[in-house]
């Protein structure tokens, strides 16, 4: 990744108009985005065609110029000294509203996570999903699958990846449990150490701030490029009692959205840098503490890092345009906006292709002797071992992939095994597996011409 041409300077551009007497750019009907309503920045608008008879320079000025009467000032500056800003337009409004429609209040939909019975085994499935993808965004090269099983199944990490996505699971747990309570330095360094646990050459940074001693920079290794450099180390225990400060002042006397609130706290983080590592990871942790903080509970349910993941650079060029354009939050906002709105619709397609998969379960069973006979649980499990011939699953697993007791765990599988003969129950050790058998298909038709000619199974 290159850094983004500056914009040129809006002083200087001042000058050259007035003497050019451009009596038209003080005259002109331009707000702050380009007709198409697109905020852009300096480095793409160069690129496109102005407005007939307007150099790009004086178009730029113009748009620039109406930003300045938008601008929202924020509490934070960067290490030069400048104020943070952002501007509200219309389509950060529209998403907002669309926003709030989607992930708070009381959404009237028929889904899973809406049904008390079910929505823990979705909600354990979001976190496993933020907790893969998040790693993976700073390194982690374990596949989706095995980093599933680790988690699901309870086992120890093998190796760093594993460990980075351990850790992120924990800490995703972590936000959930302290989603009640206001933002604290102290909650920011135990979050930090959960995520960092056991993966930083030193292992005394974890939980800690960085120190003088240690030398931060942002850089693009594949092409040798510095593109950020933090604040100084001496800095930190002030930004971020000033961050918690800002996160937690939701009765202030400016009102900011919730989800702007959000976004900016994201932000932050990652400028800061406060931790020699793991700084992303923090950042996106705490994004979900405070939308869950103002009740966006479907939050809960959707990873944005999964969304992220899918164009890395989008991500990091929204931190560099609000970094060489006057420290102008609103490109990242814009991008975030978009990654939320790109993950809640990502999780209601989710949720549609899973109740299609348990309504062809049922259809399969429709008539027969077991219709009504399994729970939801069994029915997906029943589901998975239909497309997975030989699939095992473990008591701890099922414990785990549904947050149920491990006697509910351990009854749900012998029903399946025992009762119904769907799974075969094997010893493993001192533990049980269950076993779906290579042809369940032909073991459902033969389950019921069992029950059908009266033979208990």
């Amino acid at each position: 990744m290159k850094l983004p041409l500056s914009p040129p300077s809006f002083e200087t551009l001042i000058q050259n108009a007035c003497s050019d007497r451009h009596i038209s750019l003080f005259n002109s009907s331009f707000g702050p985005t380009d007709a198409e309503g697109r905020y852009l920045h300096w480095d793409k608008l160069r690129h496109l065609q102005p407005p007939e008879g307007w150099t790009s320079e004086y178009y730029w000025l113009a748009l620039k110029s109406a930003r300045q009467h938008l601008y929202k000032k924020l509490p934070f500056t960067s290490k030069s000294g400048e104020q943070f800003q952002f501007c509200m337009i219309d389509s950060i409004h529209r998403d907002l509203h669309w926003i709030d429609q989607n992930a708070a209040g009381r959404i009237g939909m028929d889904k899973p996570v809406t049904n008390p019975h079910t929505r823990d085994t979705y909600l354990v499935g979001s976190l496993i999903e933020e907790a893969i993808s998040s790693s993976q965004l700073e390194g982690a090269s374990t596949t989706r699958n095995v980093a599933k099983e680790m988690l699901r199944q309870g086992r120890k990490p093998k190796d760093h990846s594993e460990q980075m996505i351990f850790n992120n699971y924990q800490a995703m747990q972590f936000i959930r449990e302290y989603k009640e309570e206001k933002l604290t330095p102290a909650m920011i360094l135990q979050l930090h150490r959960l995520l960092t646990e056991a993966t930083l050459d030193d292992a005394n940074k974890a939980g800690q701030y960085r120190d003088g001693g240690d030398d931060i920079h942002v850089v693009d290794a594949t092409a040798a490029v510095l593109l950020h450099t933090p604040p100084e180390a001496s800095e930190l225990p002030e930004r971020v009692e000033r961050l918690c400060q800002f996160a937690n002042d939701l009765d202030g006397k400016e009102f900011i959205h919730p989800v702007i609130r959000a976004i900016i706290l994201h932000f932050m983080v990652g400028y800061d840098h406060p931790f020699v590592d793991g700084n992303g990871r923090t950042a996106r942790a705490l994004f979900y503490w405070s939308m869950a903080n103002q009740q966006y509970w479907l939050m809960e349910f959707i990873s944005i890092s999964r969304i992220i993941k899918q164009a890395p650079a989008q991500y990091g060029k929204a931190y560099l345009y609000t970094e060489t354009d006057d420290n102008d939050l609103t490109y990242f906002i814009i991008h975030q906006l978009e990654v939320i709105k790109k993950a809640i619709n990502a999780l209601h397609e989710h949720l549609e292709k899973k109740a299609a998969e348990l309504h062809d379960v049922e259809k399969k069973l429709d008539g027969s002797v077991l219709q009504g006979q399994l729970n939801h649980r069994q029915l997906a499990i029943l589901r998975h071992a239909l497309d997975h011939p030989n699939a095992i699953y473990s008591i701890q697993e099922h414990q785990a992939a549904h947050k149920i007791s491990y006697q509910t765990a351990r009854t749900d599988l012998l029903k399946l095994s025992d009762q119904f003969k769907i799974l075969s129950k094997r010893k493993y050790g001192n533990l049980f597996v269950f076993v779906a058998p290579p042809d369940l298909g032909q073991t459902l038709a033969d389950i019921e011409q069992i029950y059908q000619k009266g033979i208990t199974v």
